[in-house]
């Protein structure tokens, strides 16, 4: 990831937070073939390894999990974004030279990965992932809702993904390389926008 130093994010608090508010992933491995990549959501464990382990499930259909892949896999986590038009700069009306951009917020993971097909090692997985987003719901959904067997051929669909985390990469697009007057432009625009995702970013701006 193309991070210049002023947006580089190091805070291991930071990237670990990223990560588990990201509610859906992207999976990519490089292959003889190509890059292969997939949505889905993904769980970090982080009473394994230095950085965590990432665990997640692929369909068994997918072409992702049988193909070799040539290094480390990446997964990637997107946290708040918004667009930014120059219209908020004070420096559009003093020199004019200005032009849009992006503020966001992006951690990338790399690591090796394990496909398995365990139906125990699948079962715990899964049972993980409902658990981590049902939790917030007053009345969450649990795997052993639904009949045993129900669940066991539900398993048969799909496979288990692990990946220990070796490096770790943090994004944080915040206006940095604006002035004071500029970047509070941006929070007032972003605060004051119809959209609640630009609203979301206006207070992770420093000004």
């Amino acid at each position: 990831m193309y991070t210049p130093p002023a947006f580089r994010d190091d805070d291991h608090e930071s990237l670990r937070a990223t990560i588990c508010a990201a509610r859906l992933a992207i999976l990519v491995t490089a292959t003889a073939d190509g890059p292969l990549a997939t949505h889905l959501p993904l769980l970090l464990d982080e009473n394994e390894g230095e950085h965590g382990v990432i665990y997640g499930h692929v369909a068994k259909a997918n072409p992702q999990w049988h193909v070799p892949p040539l290094g480390d896999g990446l997964a990637m986590f997107m946290g708040p974004d918004a667009y930014v038009t120059p219209a908020w700069y004070q420096t559009k009306q003093e020199t004019g030279k200005v032009v849009p951009t992006w503020n966001y917020v992006a951690v990338h993971a790399h690591g090796p990965i394990e496909f398995f097909e365990d139906a125990d090692r699948l079962l715990e997985v899964v049972t993980r992932l409902t658990n981590l987003h049902e939790g917030e719901r007053a009345a969450p959904w649990a795997v052993s809702d639904a009949p045993a067997d129900f669940i066991q051929s539900q398993l048969k669909g799909i496979v288990g993904l692990r990946m220990p985390i070796t490096k770790l990469e943090g994004k944080r697009k915040m206006s940095q390389n604006r002035n004071a007057v500029d970047r509070a432009g941006v929070v007032s625009g972003l605060s004051s926008s119809d959209r609640p995702s630009d609203r979301e970013v206006a207070p992770l701006i420093s000004v």
